[in-house]
């Protein structure tokens, strides 16, 4: 599943191609790849236009002139691949439905523009899904009332992380990173990369953890997150960048993926663990666990 930095690359790839088209037709084949009804397509999605993307957590916003917002979760398999005369863009697992045509048979919804570019989501395992709801009831849903806030938010503080971490003093560090209720849009690759950075233990308990440590931890965290962003996201099997490429960020990852190698800081051997139930990258020599 894409993390953050992922879906921010889309993010910022598709602003370049969207925003200002207007919706001229709409197409789709399996009711859970797009929710909304035919009234509400016909009224707010058709004809409307694409005034911006956000995102929030790992879901895509598209907001439309019409004060409906779609929104968008690629999941494990999802793609979103535009397509015009002139250009021709991907994003997602990377199948070959980013360079082949289209639809195929992974094709479960079709946006088609007033210039006749077309935006097509294909999801080969049917669990990725578009939704159509209006912009002021998007802060309402369940999903975003229980996330936590955006790591790279200029309003979101060490002091934030401090706070929110403690709510989850009795568990691991790594589990409290990978909760999308305490903080939003990471996941294993981050924060492993983070907790390696910041020279804590994953297994370590949240509130064995100084107030040094945390501050420590998200400074780390959010320059990996934007250097991921910058080198278009990381190279995880399942994904590609927002030209179809895959990003470069593991290229410069220091532990994960990388057990047997040495760590770049001292050269002990990356070792792999289990820790909140995830394949887990630390440097045991770096990273030595806080005993309760």
């Amino acid at each position: 599943m894409p993390e953050l930095p992922e879906v921010e690359t889309i993010r910022i790839g598709l602003s370049n191609l969207i925003v200002g088209e207007r919706i001229a037709s709409e197409w789709h084949d399996w009711p859970k790849s797009f929710q909304g009804s035919p009234e509400d397509i016909a009224r707010f999605l058709i004809g409307a236009t694409v005034m911006s993307l956000k995102r929030r957590a790992k879901v895509l916003l598209i907001e439309l002139s019409s004060k409906y917002t779609l929104l968008v979760h690629l999941k494990m398999t999802g793609q979103l691949v535009y397509k015009s005369a002139t250009q021709h863009f991907g994003a997602g697992h990377p199948s070959d439905s980013l360079i082949h045509q289209l639809p195929d048979k992974s094709t479960h919804v079709i946006l088609t523009f007033a210039g006749d570019s077309q935006l097509f989501f294909n999801d080969q395992r049917k669990f990725g899904w578009m939704r159509l709801i209006p912009t002021a009831e998007v802060p309402m849903l369940d999903f975003f009332k229980k996330l936590g806030p955006e790591p790279l938010a200029a309003n979101f503080i060490a002091n934030d992380l401090q706070r929110r971490l403690l709510r989850r003093g009795g568990t691991s560090i790594k589990a409290a990173l990978l909760d999308q209720t305490i903080i939003s849009g990471v996941g294993n690759i981050y924060a492993d990369e983070s907790l390696w950075a910041a020279k804590i233990h994953p297994a370590t308990k949240v509130g064995k953890l100084t107030q040094s440590k945390i501050n420590t931890l998200y400074h780390e965290l959010r320059r990996i997150l934007r250097l991921s962003i910058e080198k278009g996201g990381s190279t995880d099997k399942t994904y590609v960048d927002a030209k179809g490429q895959k990003g470069s960020y593991l290229q410069f990852a220091q532990v994960f993926r990388r057990e047997g190698q040495p760590c770049p800081r001292c050269g002990t051997p990356i070792t792999k663990i289990r820790v909140a139930g995830r394949g887990t990258h630390i440097c045991p020599n770096c990273q030595q666990k806080v005993e309760s």
